[in-house]
């Protein structure tokens, strides 16, 4: 597993050059993991196909002050099909991986809106906005960063926390508690998710992972009282490709939380690898759990 793991961070540092994520294999025949994963159910053809004849959302790109990187950062925002300042609408964070930014989910082929406005169209999602930050926190956030910008994304809790989501709750019409702020993401983004979702139960009540990477705290750190999340987390659901080599990273926290009676999801999305095929299935079944 060691070798592995070390495997896994040298292929995310060779994504610098490509400023794109990176292409994991399976190191090895596939292992037999010593858990039971969730059922995996494939979701219907066109989930992420553009559908004539249903309302649209539409994507802004919003700057904000972040004090503790001392700059202005950017990031999307996903807004709903009629989209109403009279509603009240709840908040999901979505982030991206080490070769990404805030348009890696929208631009590079996760087709975020896409994927919400059929939804919204079958009425299978409550009403939400969707948030896609640069995590990378630090003054030079481009995707050329790397594997030196490692330190950033460990620190991005403290611009999410402290300087984006006062200014979204400033900017839009959103609920201000936990219990309607979800965070998930892909690759980096899916450690950081579980790392600041759990580490952070006041803020976020929904926490999402899909093909966590090696930033992923182990499961002691990420739940050192059990009891808690017990009480507070209302979603912890993660998903990763069967031949992706960071399998391992979720596997520990699913037999943790199977261990110690947390209600915990891991799918095994069959033969699937480090990639958007994953990752948009990840948000498509996600988003439908959550807020409700």
């Amino acid at each position: 597993m060691k070798k592995v793991y070390l495997s896994a961070l040298l292929s995310l540092s060779l994504m610098a050059a490509n400023a794109q994520e990176p292409t994991i294999p399976m190191f090895g025949a596939p292992q037999n993991y010593d858990v039971k994963f969730d059922e995996y159910k494939e979701a219907p053809q066109g989930f992420d196909q553009e559908r004539a004849g249903i309302p649209h959302g539409t994507v802004e790109l919003i700057e904000y002050q972040s004090e503790s990187v001392g700059t202005t950062r950017k990031a999307n925002v996903y807004l709903p099909p009629k989209y109403d300042k009279k509603k009240k609408y709840s908040v999901l964070y979505l982030l991206h991986g080490i070769g990404g930014d805030e348009n890696e989910w929208y631009k590079d082929g996760g087709v975020p809106n896409i994927i919400m406005d059929n939804l919204y169209a079958d009425g299978k999602v409550a009403d939400m906005i969707v948030v896609m930050p640069n995590g990378r926190a630090q003054k030079d956030d481009s995707r050329a960063g790397g594997m030196g910008s490692f330190r950033a994304f460990g620190e991005f809790d403290k611009d999410l926390i402290g300087s984006l989501i006062p200014y979204i709750e400033k900017n839009y019409s959103v609920y201000t508690d936990r219990d309607h702020r979800a965070i998930a993401g892909l690759s980096m983004g899916g450690g950081q998710s579980l790392n600041f979702g759990l580490g952070h139960m006041d803020v976020f009540a929904y926490v999402g992972g899909f093909s966590s990477a090696p930033n992923t705290q182990r499961a002691a750190q990420l739940i050192p009282d059990v009891d808690k999340v017990k009480k507070e987390n209302k979603l912890l659901w993660m998903v990763c490709g069967g031949a992706d080599g960071l399998m391992g990273n979720s596997v520990q926290l699913k037999a943790f939380c199977d261990e110690n009676g947390i209600p915990c999801t891991l799918i095994n999305y069959p033969e699937g690898q480090h990639n958007f095929v994953v990752w948009k299935y990840g948000l498509y079944n996600f988003a439908q759990l959550i807020f409700k």
